[in-house]
């Protein structure tokens, strides 16, 4: 079931930024990312671990950055990024104890961030894409 959700909040979340027009801006995705980047600490805090969240800052400011430079310099760290956190979900229990951590929690967030991840990806390849064919447009009616 938390396959089922992650994948379909995912798709909402695409479809709610287009209908709504937030992923006009491109900080839309860029925000998803670090939204998600923060949940094991509100677990962590949740649950009144202070080694827990002491743990889970180091990754949460990697995924931060990676949203940061993702929007300022290669958009393509904001997939990456997204993606990233998702294989993080699934070894994130290797890695770290958090007593808040939902049992449910990291087959949902890692569907989630997987799937909205592969979205951005697909909007960055539409996008170039779109980019080409109109220079090619441009190019012609040039000539």
């Amino acid at each position: 079931m938390p396959y089922v959700v992650g994948t379909v909040l995912a798709l909402l979340t695409y479809a709610l930024g287009r209908f709504a027009g937030f992923d006009r801006d491109r900080a839309f995705y860029a925000t998803i990312l670090i939204v998600v980047a923060h949940y094991y600490a509100l677990f962590a805090t949740e649950a009144g671990s202070t080694p827990a969240l002491i743990a889970e800052l180091a990754p949460m400011i990697v995924f931060v950055a990676l949203a940061v430079a993702g929007f300022k310099f290669a958009p393509w760290l904001i997939p990456a990024g997204l993606a990233g956190h998702g294989v993080f979900d699934l070894v994130h229990g290797y890695l770290v104890t958090n007593p808040g951590v939902p049992t449910w929690w990291p087959a949902f967030c890692a569907t989630y961030d997987v799937v909205i991840g592969a979205v951005v990806a697909a909007l960055l390849i539409r996008r170039r894409a779109t980019q080409q064919r109109g220079a090619t447009a441009q190019v012609s009616s040039e000539i």
